[in-house]
């Protein structure tokens, strides 16, 4: 009962996931069919509390998605959380942060650029949709139901433990260590109107991946070692590194 109990939990947040995910494309671009955005609903008031309260939530979410990420956490997290759940209780976490922060963001007027140009703004939207993609496309590239918790749960449910990780370097990740973070560099940053609530956004969220990228990369060379070491120097880490054989 217990391992249908986890499956459950783990299908849960899963979708939990999935449906904040969408919500986020929606916010970040505008979109008129929901019912808050970086630059629509909320309370926006005085534009120091604003930016106060906006950076305070960015931070939480950034706090909330490196720590439940490290090593360390995770091992003592799971002396308390089972250990066929933890990545899905961390997914569960980061959308409520993600689900907070859509709830209480106040939207700061002041348009940073605008492109007029009907060509110039359709190129954006479609860089805009293409880091979308590049972000979901990545995740599948490495493991998507594992990285969502999903595929934990389910062969624990099977009686099966889940492979040791390799290390492997599919498609984007032959160029780039990092496709997922390019794709929400080029999701955040690619708007035809650059407000300054989203600039604040995607300035946010940017710091904190780069800060993020450090972290993750110290864990990735702890676990594999030389090999990272040597990937790391032949490939860019948010885009391709051209002039350099590859191995």
């Amino acid at each position: 009962m217990a391992r249908i109990l986890y499956l459950l939990f783990a299908l849960a947040a899963y979708l939990l996931f999935f449906g904040t995910f969408l919500y986020l494309i929606a916010f970040v671009g505008n979109c008129p069919w929901v019912p808050a955005t970086v630059d629509r609903g909320g309370d926006a008031g005085p534009v120091g509390l604003a930016v106060t309260v906006d950076l305070a939530l960015i931070a939480l979410f950034g706090l909330q998605h490196s720590l439940m990420a490290r090593p360390g956490f995770k091992r003592a997290w799971t002396r308390i959380v089972p250990k066929p759940l933890e990545r899905s209780v961390y997914v569960v976490a980061a959308s409520l942060a993600l689900i907070l922060l859509f709830a209480m963001w106040r939207p700061i007027p002041g348009i940073v650029w605008s492109v007029g140009n009907e060509a110039g703004a359709a190129i954006l939207w479609a860089l805009f949709g293409l880091g979308w993609l590049t972000v979901l496309v990545s995740t599948f590239l490495i493991s998507h139901f594992e990285l969502f918790g999903l595929a934990q749960a389910w062969g624990h449910a099977r009686g099966a433990d889940v492979a040791a990780p390799a290390f492997r370097t599919p498609l984007f990740y032959r160029h780039v260590r990092h496709p997922i973070y390019s794709g929400f560099f080029l999701a955040f940053w690619a708007t035809p109107q650059m407000s300054a609530g989203h600039l604040l956004l995607a300035a946010g969220v940017s710091i904190y991946m780069l800060i993020g990228i450090a972290y993750e990369e110290r864990d990735l060379i702890s676990t594999f070692g030389e090999d990272y070491r040597s990937y790391r120097a032949r490939t860019g880490m948010l885009a391709p590194r051209f002039g350099r054989k590859r191995a």
